[in-house]
């Protein structure tokens, strides 16, 4: 399996959308993927490609030295291969390259998987935040990691 780890473009954004629609019950409009690729200067949006197609997108934001997740998926046919986890340290490791000391997501409470990736990478529950999801109230896991290394 070769993964191709690269920038976002607007070419990508169809097949960006399709993974998001089929991965939240509150997916993105196709103008906020245009905003974050065209306007949004703090933005780094990534895609892993495989078989020329995307098998995970992941866009972030770059605030001083914070690098916040701000939307990560898979695509289902990508599931459980370790693409989403490449795809996410690719994107932690260029951030600290940009002088990002720490990261910062919220995350579904019920979304295990997720649950489970970000562990593996250092994040650590921080916080809660009740009824953030607005399509049934349920709440969000604040998730912290640290990046400087001790």
């Amino acid at each position: 399996m070769s993964v191709i780890l690269r920038k976002m473009a607007l070419d990508d954004v169809p097949q960006v959308i399709a993974i998001d629609q089929i991965s939240f019950s509150l997916p993105w409009p196709l103008s906020s993927f245009r905003y974050e690729l065209t306007e949004n200067l703090a933005s780094r949006c990534w895609v892993a490609e495989l078989d020329g197609r995307v098998a995970a997108m992941l866009v972030a934001w770059l605030i001083v030295d914070e690098i916040h997740i701000a939307t990560i998926a898979t695509h289902p046919d990508f599931r459980q291969q370790g693409v989403g986890e490449k795809l996410l340290s690719f994107a932690l490791q260029s951030a600290k390259g940009e002088g990002a000391v720490s990261s910062f997501l919220e995350v579904r409470e019920s979304n295990n998987a997720a649950l489970m990736m970000y562990h593996k990478f250092g994040y650590i529950e921080s916080g809660r935040r009740e009824g953030y999801y607005k399509d049934n109230g349920e709440a969000a896991i604040l998730m912290t990691l640290d990046m400087v290394e001790g």
